[in-house]
């Protein structure tokens, strides 16, 4: 939708106007996104009822029904978008539109991971994002991000001619990208990022999951294109950077922390006990 150098302009915009409307209003919220496009039915079907939104006292994100247990429902996100006011509590959005008090779970994060545990109370039923049969990942995979973008933009030609919050949208804001992974690291980006891929994941749209063609989770959706920190965004776990050409694509890409590590996270909270192969 934009130039690279548009993108980083154009959110720049939006981090500002983010900036007055938190000082004016005590909650703002950052960029959104586009349409449905290309979707296979029964995955934007799974995405729709599996995908949360996480509301903050400084924003919102999103997050995945990971467990359900009795009227208690863990969701998985990321742990930026919950670090900002724990002590406030949250409140989670669900596919029908209900909103639920909801607390952070004290997890066990050995590996530093960008990940984090909501838990809320329902006598609802609502669906439970499946664990895949196998961890492979393979580049030119077909897959599907979902989230609930915090902005809505009306274009006219190239130009916004309109943007709206949608924190007061209800399930009306939730949003299913559809890309292909492009790159699958040997190293770590910090928080556990690895999985590069083409779908427009944006801001408001972190902590949600990543699915493959079946519907089955394979990543957790929460670094975001073009990254005003640049080259630094992408300084590897171990501190080395990568070659220019390797930057320029990975850039390019939204980036996910994959099923193997999310795996681990899960086991170390002893939420799993599945070892796909």
């Amino acid at each position: 939708m934009f130039s690279p150098i548009a993108r980083k302009l154009f959110l720049l915009f939006i981090t500002t106007f983010s900036v007055i409307q938190f000082c004016a209003y005590s909650h703002p919220v950052v960029l959104g996104a586009t349409s449905h496009q290309d979707l296979d039915i029964t995955t934007a079907e799974i995405a729709n009822q599996v995908t949360v939104r996480i509301f903050t006292k400084f924003g919102s994100g999103s997050g995945v029904v990971i467990k359900h247990e009795g009227q208690t429902y863990t969701v998985l996100t990321n742990n930026h978008v919950v670090a900002d006011s724990p002590q406030d509590g949250y409140e989670i959005l669900t596919a029908d539109g209900k909103i639920y008090p909801a607390e952070q779970v004290n997890a066990v994060n050995i590996k530093k991971l960008d990940l984090a545990l909501v838990k809320f109370t329902s006598p609802e039923g609502y669906q439970v994002v499946t664990l895949p049969k196998s961890k492979a990942i393979s580049e030119g995979q077909r897959v599907y991000a979902s989230g609930f973008p915090a902005w809505h933009f009306v274009f006219k030609g190239k130009k916004i001619a309109k943007m709206e919050a949608t924190r007061n949208w209800g399930v009306k804001a939730f949003k299913l990208k559809t890309g292909t992974i492009k790159m699958h690291l040997d190293k770590t980006l910090p928080g556990g990022y690895q999985l590069g891929s083409t779908n427009d994941v944006f801001q408001g749209m972190s902590g949600g999951p990543t699915l493959n063609q079946q519907g089955e989770l394979i990543g957790i959706n929460g670094l975001l294109k073009y990254p005003f920190q640049g080259i630094k965004a992408f300084t590897f776990s171990d501190g080395t950077i990568p070659k220019k050409e390797d930057y320029l694509q990975m850039e390019s890409l939204s980036w996910s922390i994959p099923v193997d590590s999310v795996l681990d996270f899960l086991k170390e909270q002893e939420m799993v006990n599945q070892d796909p192969t």
